[in-house]
């Protein structure tokens, strides 16, 4: 596998960026992870969108040149010839001393490729379990609803939640309000509607910022149920609200949409309606949207 490095594809075994890099210093920086079908992004333009918001709004970078990043990734997938594949760009402001006097440094931005993660199709038929981790999410954080490379804490809920079984760590905010999974936006069906917590800028007035990812993924599910008249409410929730969903279910780039039909130790109804509907209209306009123009 080749990666893009910095403008150039080199050799997987021969990727690397500097020492000093204030992403493996300082774990500052950003990164979005895509997937493509048909060789090619779904909706890159919306990641890029988000992670240039993110730049600008936590002081990485002013502004990105979104052409020399649809090239790096575009680069990425052709010379790897891979028509379905998981990416992830990662951008950080480079070598950075946090004790010197500051000075402009070249970005670096890497892009890297693999085939897509592979899961058992009972994920998506049966549903899987979730663990509720706790408060973790900090709307006092300024980083929150970012996706930075500070994902220590992710991961390890993520990784004690399979240790007991589960596919997921579901995570509250510091008023015990539901925020999102580790890795992933968090939604629930009740009475056929849907409801989901406010991402980062869709707060009301005066409320403390949402600590919560926009999900590309999940920006295209409202879209999808807006289209087919599924009433959508974006709030604060519960645990309560939670554990009385007829339907729960989970998005990202990698499952796309998937079913929840266990919270810790409570059954939730199987794979419902909804949860259905949503999965095989994100799948078809996927692969819409990704073939080939012309």
């Amino acid at each position: 596998m080749d990666f893009h490095v910095n403008g150039k594809m080199v050799k997987a075994a021969r990727a690397s960026v500097s020492a000093e890099d204030a992403g493996f210093q300082h774990a500052i920086g950003l990164f979005e992870t895509m997937a493509a079908v048909n060789g090619r992004v779904f909706r890159l333009q919306q990641h890029l969108d988000r992670l240039a918001a993110s730049a600008e709004a936590l002081g990485l970078a002013r502004e990105l040149n979104h052409a020399t990043l649809i090239e790096a990734v575009e680069q990425t997938l052709k010379t790897n010839k891979l028509d379905r594949a998981r990416l992830r760009l990662t951008l950080t402001p480079g070598p950075v001393s946090l004790l010197a006097e500051p000075k402009p440094a070249e970005p670096t931005v890497l892009v890297t490729a693999a085939p897509p993660t592979v899961y058992d199709p009972g994920y998506f038929t049966d549903g899987v379990g979730v663990t509720v981790a706790g408060p973790m999410a900090n709307p006092f954080d300024p980083t929150s609803g970012h996706k930075t490379l500070n994902y220590w804490q992710r991961l390890r809920t993520l990784r004690q939640a399979a240790s007991l079984g589960a596919g997921e760590a579901v995570w509250l905010n510091v008023t015990n309000h539901l925020a999102s999974g580790a890795v992933s936006n968090l939604f629930l069906v009740k009475d056929g509607g849907l409801l989901t917590p406010f991402a980062r800028g869709e707060e009301v007035p005066d409320a403390l910022p949402a600590p919560v990812l926009p999900g590309v993924t999940r920006a295209v599910v409202l879209e999808l149920a807006e289209a087919a008249d599924i009433p959508v409410s974006k709030r604060m929730l519960s645990i309560e609200d939670l554990l009385g969903a007829d339907e729960v279910f989970l998005t990202n780039s990698s499952w796309q949409v998937l079913p929840v039909t266990r919270i810790e130790k409570k059954a939730i109804g199987g794979v419902g309606p909804v949860t259905r509907r949503l999965r095989e209209a994100l799948l078809e306009l996927i692969e819409n949207e990704t073939q080939a123009e012309g």
